[in-house]
């Protein structure tokens, strides 16, 4: 897959909340995702693996609740990396509490899937 065409997928993806099947078809077994700051539960801010990447998002997902939100991008950088702006508004389910979000995101490309993804925000 061209990095224009990943670059496009992800953005759908995340814009149409099929982000399961995204991270089923188009991350590498040994991809690596990376946050800001070690998440609550978490031992470590870098998730290793489709499966511990998956089982971040779903803690997310049981957590969290989309409220509004626009993706900007993709901004190409070179045959491999991309970058999206995610800026959007989140309920955080248990007490009800919404919070702005914004966060840059870069990912990293390797034999047509994504390997690494990385998020820059405010903590």
């Amino acid at each position: 897959m061209e990095l224009t065409d990943l670059a496009a997928l992800v953005k759908s993806a995340n814009e149409e909340d099929k982000t399961d099947a995204l991270l089923a078809e188009h991350y590498a077994p040994d991809c690596v995702s990376v946050e800001a700051a070690v998440m609550p539960g978490a031992d470590s801010a870098e998730a290793v693996g489709l499966a511990a990447i998956q089982a971040k998002h779903a803690w997310w997902n049981e957590n969290m609740e989309f409220v509004s939100g626009e993706i900007e991008g993709p901004f190409l950088h070179g045959a491999d990396r991309f970058a999206l702006i995610f800026k959007s508004v989140m309920r955080e389910k248990a007490s009800g509490n919404e919070m702005p979000m914004e966060e840059v995101a870069i990912y990293t490309m390797r034999d047509g899937k994504i390997a690494r993804e990385e998020f820059f925000y405010t903590v």
